[in-house]
């Protein structure tokens, strides 16, 4: 279910890729959909921004990485204990108003994501939030630094999510990502039922 040479990457890069990263433009309308206060988990925190914003704005972020150098880069971010996690060993049950998983999932292997999607419904509460990020394609591959990329089309994630959300949006808008070279992204915002 995971990809080493991808895990190999963000621990070399760590230092490097927790000081670049820049809050993501999609937190604050992932935030406004969740209640005041409300727990969230955040998958692959990287340098910990996101969850440091999460913080700020009064939540109660639970920050994990699959990466442990990238777990301690974010655990002096925020001065708390950061959990190191592969998506595969996602176990919690209904704990969380929502499930940020900002340009993670995108390394997860084409075959394991519906089942990595499952366990993420599992760990929201009734009515929480998933956000994840995609860059958008139909071929999976590795890119350039040795880092698999499941590149998934709309159709694909639509199918991959199963059942037991009541909305599923899909939008696809141009960025970049590490080094700033431009990518397509779909971000995906599902409700669980």
């Amino acid at each position: 279910m995971k990809d080493q040479s991808t895990l190999d990457f963000y621990a070399r890069e760590a230092e490097a890729y927790a000081a670049r990263y820049r809050v993501s433009e999609e937190l604050a309308p992932f935030l406004a959909l969740l209640p005041a206060g409300g727990r969230i988990l955040e998958l692959g925190c990287g340098g910990g921004q996101d969850s440091e914003a999460m913080l700020a704005a009064g939540f109660d972020a639970t920050p994990t990485d699959g990466v442990p150098e990238l777990a301690r880069q974010a655990e002096r971010r925020l001065g708390r204990p950061v959990q190191v996690l592969l998506f595969e060993d996602i176990g919690f049950v209904a704990e969380f108003d929502g499930v940020w998983a900002n340009a993670c999932l995108l390394h997860v292997p084409k075959p394991s994501l519906p089942a990595i999607f499952g366990k993420i419904r599992r760990a929201l509460r009734d009515g929480g939030v998933m956000y994840a990020s995609f860059k958008t394609g139909s071929a999976e591959a590795v890119d350039q630094f040795g880092r698999y990329y499941n590149y998934p089309d709309e159709a694909f994630l639509r199918e991959a999510i199963g059942t037991g959300w009541s909305s599923i949006e899909i939008n696809q808008r141009a960025g970049s990502g590490y080094y700033n070279l431009p990518a397509d992204w779909l971000h995906m915002v599902a409700v669980k039922a």
